[in-house]
């Protein structure tokens, strides 16, 4: 069962999110939307983990409010404060799926890997993170304080989350002592998104959907 819900923030406020149950006990997924917000495609894939067994919360940092193109979807990015969308919607979303001691993990794609980055570093709790091509503003989260089990998955023609700024990543993951698994795939920034398919690449997005499960099913199972 999927279904929109209301979860607590730290700071006693609520926030909505889409809510996907996977069986009873099993391990857990906070889901960050891309740039567009909490659309059909974020949706789906909340689905989708839950199908694959993980029940899937994915908060709408947006309020409701969606994008149709890119300069709609910028300016909304724009207007996210990402320190309150990391500590309180992200942390709330946290404390909501690890009660009954389940362990949580984060996802996300785009502006939604870059809040998995930032989730990863400030949200206590969490047991793993992926991140899709995406990475956070400076100032918001250093990598290299990343703790737990980290997975990326970067496109070589990405001109946002370009090459160079995955290489500086990983760079400040490895000086640090971690051991990201990081992968790299010839194709376009949002090669994951099946609802795009001027982007969309089918070979790359199912090697890095079991890439993504196998590591999920490591770090996040008993």
């Amino acid at each position: 069962m999927a279904q929109m819900i209301e979860f607590q923030r730290p700071d006693g406020a609520t926030s909505q999110g889409y809510l996907a149950e996977a069986a009873a006990g099993a391990p857990a997924l906070i889901l960050i939307q891309e740039w567009w917000g909490l659309n059909d495609h974020i949706r789906s894939l909340a689905e989708r983990f839950a199908a694959a067994g993980f029940t899937t919360l994915a908060p709408d940092l947006y309020r409701g409010r969606l994008a149709s193109s890119a300069d709609e979807a910028s300016h909304l990015m724009t207007g996210l404060d990402f320190v309150d969308a990391t500590h309180q919607d992200l942390r709330g979303a946290c404390q909501r799926l690890a009660a009954g001691g389940r362990k949580v993990g984060v996802l996300g794609f785009c502006m939604g890997g870059a809040l998995t980055v930032a989730a990863a570093v400030h949200v206590p709790g969490l047991a793993a993170a992926v991140c899709f091509y995406g990475i956070p503003p400076a100032g918001l989260a250093d990598p290299a304080q990343i703790k737990i089990p980290f997975q990326g998955h970067f496109a070589s023609r990405d001109d946002w989350c370009t090459p160079a700024a995955a290489a500086a990543l990983e760079k400040r993951m490895r000086a640090a002592g971690a051991q990201p698994e990081l992968y790299h795939y010839q194709a376009d920034h949002a090669f994951f998104n099946n609802a795009r398919p001027e982007v969309f690449d089918a070979a790359c997005a199912q090697l890095a959907w079991e890439r993504c499960m196998d590591f999920l099913r490591r770090h996040l199972h008993p």
